[in-house]
């Protein structure tokens, strides 16, 4: 029995960044020799096992073969006589495809050493095309490594894969699995690029791929391209580190302006109203958890109004705030003006100018919050006139705080 340590750890320790998982490989053994020594078994598709005091994960070196479409059609081969260069050879880059031994000996069978050192994304060999779920986490490491390259060969071999129709077969959870840590990565928008150039966007999220080329008006979006606005939304969101349901919300915002008619561009009229629906059947399709989609469903509805807010008469701001559920959910809301943040700082000379909605926003909402509903209603002497007069107080509260009639 030998054991390996593979993947992530190798790579990110080569790359002098900080090691956060730990997996390893085992040759020359079977399962019940694992258990003999205390390893608990997990795997349900192949034997992976956890160790007995540090639960890190330890799997049998295994081989798979092409058996059906999409990422579950494989068929896994795991025996004492698989070699560690025949487990390497089933992993995706020729990064992540390294191992160390005990002694700190690498084993490198697949030029990975030379490709971190070029910073180039590389596959390992061609049964990269057998599985689409690839194209998405190189799409991530793109994101992530944002000074690699991908090598022009196995960007040909993604353009393959989305042409004979394999990403169609991804399972919805993968999709998104894979989009949400991608959208975490420290430039999100490389990797809407890498799926882009080789046609998957247009597969896994035609809503979004529409929105390049797609023209806006040049005094407030010098960029111009619908597309490039929503990419630079998306990294501002990441430059400031904002949770998930905020960049994926950012990603989401303009999906409307997709299908403006040509006869109102650049102007594009309504379109946050018609974003709504695309929002909710992208999240419908992907399986997108709730926190994530009804924040981006309230993004994609009232950015145009939050961005227009000093404009605003202050009974409409206490309706916005009435709307978006901002007195029940503060935190949401809060998560709403980072997401409109990110949409203003997303064009082209305006990264850095200065926006005063968010706060102008905060500003009435803590108005409102101010307002006593219970006391007027108490005080009120017919009942049906209670929602009258707390409207009333909360609009009056937002005047006086915001100086808006």
């Amino acid at each position: 029995m030998r054991i390996y340590k593979v993947g992530g750890a190798v790579r990110d320790a080569l790359l002098g960044l900080p090691v956060q998982d730990r997996d390893y490989v085992v040759v020359g053994a079977t399962p019940e020799a694992m258990r003999a020594q205390g390893f608990k078994p997990v795997g349900r598709d192949f034997p992976v096992f956890l160790h007995p005091q540090t639960h890190e994960e330890y799997a049998l070196a295994r081989t798979e073969r092409k058996s059906g479409h999409g990422y579950a059609g494989f068929v896994f081969h795991a025996a004492p006589d698989v070699t560690l260069e025949e487990d390497l050879a089933r992993r995706d880059l020729t990064i992540n495809a390294i191992a160390e031994a005990d002694d700190g000996t690498l084993v490198d069978p697949f030029g990975g050493i030379a490709d971190i050192e070029a910073r180039v994304l590389r596959h390992v060999g061609p049964a990269f095309v057998e599985d689409p779920v690839r194209i998405l986490r190189l799409a991530r490491f793109a994101a992530r490594f944002v000074d690699f390259r991908i090598a022009p060969e196995t960007a040909a071999l993604m353009r393959q894969m989305v042409d004979a129709g394999e990403v169609d077969h991804l399972v919805a959870e993968r999709v998104w699995q894979e989009l949400a840590r991608g959208l975490m990565e420290k430039k999100p928008s490389r990797m809407i690029e890498v799926l882009r150039q080789c046609g998957a966007l247009a597969r896994l999220l035609p809503e979004l791929d529409r929105l390049f080329g797609v023209p806006q008006r040049a005094d407030y979006h010098p960029e111009i391209d619908t597309g490039v606005h929503v990419m630079m939304a998306l990294d501002c969101a990441a430059a400031e580190e904002r949770e998930l349901p905020v960049r994926f919300a950012v990603l989401m915002h303009d999906l409307g302006k997709g299908t403006t008619p040509a006869a109102d561009l650049p102007r594009h009229p309504g379109h946050e109203t018609r974003g709504v629906e695309l929002v909710e059947a992208v999240c419908a399709r992907l399986r997108v958890p709730t926190e994530c989609r009804d924040l981006a469903r309230l993004v994609t509805r009232y950015h145009g109004d939050i961005r227009r807010g000093r404009e605003l008469r202050a009974a409409t701001v206490v309706r916005l705030l009435e709307r978006s559920d901002a007195l029940r959910r503060p935190q949401r809301f809060e998560q709403l003006l980072q997401a409109c943040d990110c949409d203003f700082h997303g064009r082209l000379g305006w990264e850095d100018k200065p926006v005063e909605e968010p706060d102008f926003f905060r500003q009435a909402l803590a108005a409102v919050r101010s307002v006593d509903a219970g006391a007027i209603a108490r005080a009120c002497d017919s009942p049906g006139k209670i929602p009258e007069r707390v409207n009333a107080a909360r609009v009056a509260a937002v005047s006086e705080a915001t100086g808006r009639s």
